[in-house]
């Protein structure tokens, strides 16, 4: 019991520090997995006949519902660890969160309702809404994330002092695009590997040309943040590890053309999720120790240290974590163990 309260007594002036990053970690789950499958949905109405339009949500059918349970993990952890920054970023963006789960509504609801009836007009009804419900959520968590990139404006009590008009600005619109086109293409590279024939080599068509989309869009990005936000290019300036990081990224993202190429559509799939892990990580290495930026006031911005819960509670939550996240990991992990492999299409399909 000594040995064990010396421990504790030991890392929770890390704790705040551990927390940012496991927070970080739930999240980069959600945009790993929930992210091809919203990617499939933005593809969605690039094919035209039924069978493929079945295809591809079968594809993800058995996954898609576990794969949101890592965005729900990961506001609750932000809530728990770090309660100041949830209050201001769920207040201030409180519209687009709104138009965000009325997508993900009726994304879920035209999943299971799609292939209910045979009728041409019911079918094209609910693969329009989606397809647009997959783009339209992939944009909103793009602009979310480009106005906590940029920064936002926070009065001295740490309080949102924009209006909601105000989030929809260029550069956030712009990367809102840019995550549409990422999920697109991570999510054509999960399908290279769950279709066959026809189909596959269609889509194999589609992963090059989404992924020099992507590159030239993320270049674009990455050069605009340098002047829009001078206090995050004189961070990335000033912390060599996020190069590096960088580097590891677009190494992986030609490596899954690589892969795809010979044929290793499964690697490919791995390749694509370490990508897709390596962006988030340079976010998290650039943005450390703030959690919500202020702009143009620096001084207001909330950071790991004044809006985290107590190391009491961290501690606590962090026994949580440790009993909880397994049990998820080995419900995921099985989940896909049981349905991999190419997707047929049976009488209990959508």
């Amino acid at each position: 019991m000594h040995f064990f309260n010396s421990c504790v007594a030991t890392i929770a002036p890390y704790y705040t520090t551990i927390w940012f990053i496991l927070v970080g970690i739930l999240f980069t789950g959600y945009a790993v997995l929930d992210g091809f499958d919203l990617g499939v949905g933005a593809l969605h109405l690039f094919v035209k006949n039924d069978h493929d339009r079945r295809i591809f949500l079968n594809a993800i059918g058995p996954v898609w519902d576990g794969n949101e349970v890592w965005l729900v993990v990961g506001g609750g952890a932000l809530f728990a660890a770090f309660p100041g920054a949830y209050a201001t970023v769920f207040s201030g963006f409180y519209m687009p969160f709104m138009l965000l789960l009325v997508s993900l509504i009726f994304r879920a609801v035209a999943i299971e309702f799609r292939s209910k009836e045979p009728g041409t007009m019911w079918r094209q009804t609910w693969d329009v809404l989606f397809s647009v419900g997959s783009i339209f959520s992939s944009f909103v968590i793009g602009v979310a994330l480009g106005n906590i990139t940029r920064g936002i404006p926070l009065d001295a009590s740490g309080e949102f002092a924009g209006t909601f008009w105000g989030l929809f600005n260029p550069y956030s619109i712009f990367l809102g695009v840019t995550v549409v086109v990422l999920f697109a293409m991570h999510g054509a590279i999960y399908l290279t590997m769950k279709t066959e024939g026809v189909l596959q080599e269609q889509v194999k068509g589609w992963v090059l040309k989404l992924i020099l989309l992507f590159v030239g869009c993320y270049l674009i990005f990455n050069l605009s943040t340098l002047f829009v936000s001078p206090y995050l290019a004189k961070v990335i300036f000033s912390r060599p590890l996020i190069f590096v990081v960088l580097a590891l990224d677009m190494l992986a993202l030609l490596n899954v053309w690589l892969l795809i190429k010979a044929g290793k559509e499964f690697a490919a799939f791995l390749s694509s999720c370490l990508m897709m892990a390596l962006l988030m990580m340079t976010f998290g290495i650039s943005y450390y120790p703030n959690m919500v930026l202020s702009s143009p006031n620096p001084e207001n911005s909330l950071t790991i240290f004044n809006c985290s819960s107590t190391n009491y509670t961290l501690g606590l939550l962090s026994v949580i974590v440790v009993i909880g996240v397994p049990m998820v990991l080995t419900y995921t992990t099985s989940v896909y163990w049981i349905f991999r492999g190419k997707t047929k299409l049976t009488d209990t399909s959508y």
